[in-house]
């Protein structure tokens, strides 16, 4: 599991980090983080799905979005025993926890 999250999260914060660098143009003289390469990338991939390039953005941001809801569900699937104790003991403190009635807090002090 943990080379499973490795394995995706290392993809899209490298994604993220070359999408923050070269959108802002902070190349630190590396080519690969220029406005320019930033543009041109964009442009590229704009030519060959037929869309414009930006429309590119939002659409990987959807998709990051999405895979990211499949992976936490199925870490979620794969503790799903831890998460129903955690969430049977949360549900048993509310229920032997006093009800606190509007009474009582509108008249402290």
């Amino acid at each position: 599991m943990k080379w499973f999250l490795i394995l995706w999260a290392g993809p899209v914060a490298l994604l993220g980090a070359w999408y923050g660098l070269s959108y802002y143009d902070m190349s630190f003289g590396f080519f690969m983080l220029t406005r320019q390469t930033h543009d041109l990338v964009f442009q590229i991939y704009g030519n060959i799905l037929g869309i414009p390039p930006a429309d590119l953005p939002p659409l990987v941001a959807r998709a990051i979005a999405f895979d990211s809801l499949i992976v936490m569900a199925i870490l979620a699937f794969r503790r799903r025993k831890a998460i129903l104790a955690w969430w049977q003991a949360r549900q048993a403190s509310r229920v032997s926890a006093p009800a606190v009635s509007r009474e009582s807090l509108s008249s402290a002090p």
